[in-house]
């Protein structure tokens, strides 16, 4: 149990529905099964896509073989990622990690043969058996792995690169996660010198002293700045690897594979990106709004998060539960219903320990078991905001696996649509339920800066990556130059409403999408205005809104998502669609200026 105080202290999630331990022989008995199964399926399918290609009964039989393979892959790397998360020191869980990662790349190898075989099959033929009604289950699945036919290589090649790929990007990604959660911040405020976690010194932002939000930040990048050797050249390891990639595959753009994966067109991502820039004006008119708030001459980075109302309550755990319980309820049973497994049945970690990796997230796992949540509960009432987020990612994950394996994971650009939702729904019970003004005031604030956050924010870290990637591909970036992509695509935001502290340049080192999934931050800001029109469309609509939204999270990714969200009468392409998002940005800092007018 973490000495680190907090009444989300024990709770721990409880990973028996993937494995027992560490040392579960199942773990043993699976890894010999897949190795079994990848060899016997190898055998039986190899000659499969030869001319004239497959019947639509056997591919049928191939598809469904090859789901079950990786249900128990998905298993094995989500057992081992979930246990790595919550203790990033532990030697035993990063060997059994390393090992089984060693081994999923020996079972993707052994299996690279059918994606490659469908890819190579003639356009005609391919076509012919999306359409039968034998594959139904499978046309979405299909139809959308042939976008990757341009960029896919020889099977020599692919093996070549899965294989290099836990020396190359693996390693540098487990170095990063490894490296970054054994940091230690030491805060030396007014005498008192504390060692704090990340999750810990991050909490800070929020604190009602200004100097000691300050010092924080200070602190913070000062340490991120102590560590530039390693920090710097992980990031340019990955750019690198990155484009070396894309140049190897054919991708026309740093962005492109993102896109591709994400089932995008560029010319939306590029419109959306804009229409958010344009209005970076509506960040201004808060800003100094809270500036007026706080009394302040003008503000600094560091000031951003500041509560504008210093008796918000804290909150423990179990309210946080209850909170979004009810408000989830209010919108249909099934959402609360949903929800509640995960507190009744321990699919959640909540407790702030050392080594345990910063942030949150909903792991999805497989479709025959559940998600699990990862939280860092701290007893603030925004934490409650951060349970709605990842409560709503967990019941999209966990109605999704109403869909077969293959259609299971929806891509990045709609992950993001239940758990903004779910945050909504908790925002307005919480406001319907506080009758302090000043509190209100301070719940509003805190929720469109959630919202600055979510939308301009990550435009500024996309903004940030297509500036770094592009210089990447040129040379070697030092961490000046990295420093100074990343004070330039912040000063486009700020402007001059914000002074952006000198060490704030160090902003970029310690952020995971960079390495984990590079350009995943637009998906953030298409989530959230996607959100914030589908919640307006709510309502308006009432009831009657709310079967059509249930279906689209029982979706996975049957279908794409532009044709998931033509069904709830979302126009991606329409600039305007995003513009409907971003006025309700407008409505909420207008109202929070009413609010201040009425105190």
């Amino acid at each position: 149990m973490s000495d680190l105080l907090s009444s989300a202290n024990g709770i721990h999630w409880d990973l028996r529905d993937l494995y027992a331990g560490a040392t579960d022989p199942q773990i043993e008995a699976d890894l010999a099964a897949c190795s079994q199964r990848c060899a016997a399926f190898s055998d039986a399918y190899r000659q499969l896509f030869n001319a004239p290609g497959p019947t639509a009964p056997a591919l049928l039989k191939a598809l469904q073989e090859y789901e079950q393979i990786s249900i128990v892959t998905g298993k094995l790397a989500s057992y081992t990622g979930l246990i790595t998360s919550v203790d990033t020191a532990n030697s035993e869980f990063q060997r059994l990690d390393d090992r089984v990662n060693q081994k999923l790349v020996e079972f993707g190898n052994q299996l690279t043969f059918f994606d490659l075989g469908w890819l190579g099959l003639a356009e005609d033929v391919a076509q012919t058996l999306i359409a039968d009604p034998q594959l139904a289950n499978y046309t979405h699945y299909l139809s959308s792995a042939r976008r990757y036919k341009p960029h896919t290589l020889t099977e020599p090649e692919e093996l070549l690169l899965n294989q290099k790929s836990l020396t190359a990007r693996t390693a540098w990604v487990n170095l990063f996660d490894e490296f970054v959660s054994s940091l230690r911040y030491t805060l030396d405020y007014n005498g008192e010198v504390k060692t704090l976690t990340q999750p810990q010194i991050l909490s800070l932002s929020y604190d009602p002293d200004r100097a000691k939000r300050k010092a924080a930040q200070v602190c913070l990048y000062g340490e991120l700045e102590k560590n530039e050797l390693v920090l710097t050249n992980i990031f340019n390891a990955l750019a690198q690897d990155h484009g070396l990639n894309d140049e190897i595959r054919r991708y026309s753009s740093p962005l492109a594979s993102r896109h591709l994966a994400n089932e995008i067109a560029p010319e939306v991502v590029d419109r959306m990106l804009e229409v958010a820039e344009a209005n970076y004006p509506v960040a201004h008119e808060y800003y100094a709004l809270k500036t007026r708030l706080l009394g302040l001459d003008k503000m600094a980075t560091y000031d951003q998060y500041a509560p504008v109302a210093t008796n918000m309550p804290t909150c423990r755990y179990e309210e946080g539960r209850d909170t979004v319980l009810e408000a989830f309820g209010r919108f249909h049973p099934r959402m609360r219903e949903v929800a509640s497994e995960f507190f009744e049945k321990n699919w959640i970690d909540a407790e702030v320990r050392p080594n345990k990796r910063g942030g949150a997230f909903s792991a999805s796992t497989v479709n025959t078991v559940h998600p699990y949540i990862l939280l860092n509960w701290t007893d603030k009432i925004r934490d409650v905001s951060t349970m709605a987020h990842e409560l709503g990612h967990g019941i999209h994950q966990y109605l999704s696996r109403k869909q077969s394996y293959l259609n299971f994971h929806h891509p990045l650009t709609v992950a993001e649509t239940a758990s903004v939702f779910g945050e909504f729904l908790t925002f307005d019970y919480v406001m319907e339920t506080t009758s302090d003004p000043k509190v209100k005031l301070g719940l509003l604030c805190s929720k469109i800066e959630d919202a600055f956050a979510t939308v301009f924010r990550q435009n500024v870290l996309t903004r940030f990556e297509q500036r770094a990637h592009a210089a990447r591909r040129k040379e070697k970036l030092s961490s000046d130059e990295l420093c100074e992509h990343w004070w330039q695509a912040n000063h486009a935001l700020y402007g001059n409403a914000v002074d952006m502290l000198e060490q704030y340049r160090w902003g970029w080192a310690y952020i995971p999408h960079f390495i984990h999934t590079p350009f995943y931050c637009y998906a953030y800001v298409f989530g959230e205005l996607l959100v914030l029109s589908l919640y307006r469309m709510y309502q308006e609509e009432g009831k009657s809104f709310v079967p059509r939204y249930l279906e689209l999270l029982e979706s996975g990714s049957s279908a794409a998502p532009e044709v998931l969200l033509k069904r709830l009468g979302a126009d991606i392409r329409d600039p305007g669609f995003w513009q409907k998002g971003l006025d309700v940005l407008k409505d909420m800092v207008q109202k929070a200026k009413g609010l201040v007018e009425q105190a």
